[in-house]
């Protein structure tokens, strides 16, 4: 407050005091009160020149850059706005696609599983009934030769005890009877050898 005091009274000193500005005395010509009218006259004129110009050719071209930059900075984050919705939406098809496609591969895999157990189920299957089958070719074949092996048995019987009484004793004997005898032995002793 005291200093616009200060400077109020030295102003009113300027206008009152006609001595202090004249150039005579020693002070600044610009500053008697003589001069202030012309001063003022080209004050306005070079203020209004500045003015106008400024008004009429500067700043119509610096609100049109500022507005030019206004708006395309407006289309950059309108432009950056909608890539980011963009982006967004792909990342969303993007984790879309990549949840299908995890479905997709359990169900190929849980298929493909089913699959492969099936087909080893029907091939297991297939290989226990070749098994059987062969298992009961090879028992009738067993069988057969069961049957057959107690008849070459008994023939060679027959020839190696008609050889050995022949040894023996140094005559022929008669096969039937030796047959006879081994028939006999073979149905009294042939559950104990032949299973039957």
């Amino acid at each position: 407050m005291i200093k616009k005091i200060f400077f109020q009274l030295i102003f009113f000193n300027f206008f009152f005091f006609k001595e202090v500005f004249a150039a005579e005395s020693g002070g600044m010509p610009q500053l008697n009160p003589e001069f202030w009218i012309s001063q003022i006259f080209w004050l306005t004129l070079t203020f209004g020149t500045l003015y106008v110009i400024l008004s009429k050719l500067i700043l119509p071209k610096i609100s049109a850059n500022l507005e030019l930059r206004k708006s395309q900075i407006q289309e950059n984050i309108e432009a950056a706005e909608k890539q980011r919705e963009n982006s967004e939406t792909k990342l969303k098809e993007y984790e879309d696609i990549i949840l299908k496609s995890k479905i997709k591969s359990k169900n190929i895999f849980k298929e493909t599983r089913e699959k492969i157990i099936k087909d080893i189920n029907s091939k297991k299957d297939t290989l226990d009934k070749q098994i059987n089958e062969e298992i009961k070719k090879t028992e009738q074949e067993i069988e057969i030769l069961k049957k057959g092996a107690s008849m070459k048995i008994n023939k060679i019987a027959i020839e190696i005890s008609s050889e050995m009484v022949r040894k023996f004793i140094g005559a022929e004997v008669n096969n039937s009877s030796i047959s006879a005898m081994v028939d006999d032995l073979s149905k009294k002793n042939g559950d104990k050898y032949y299973g039957n």
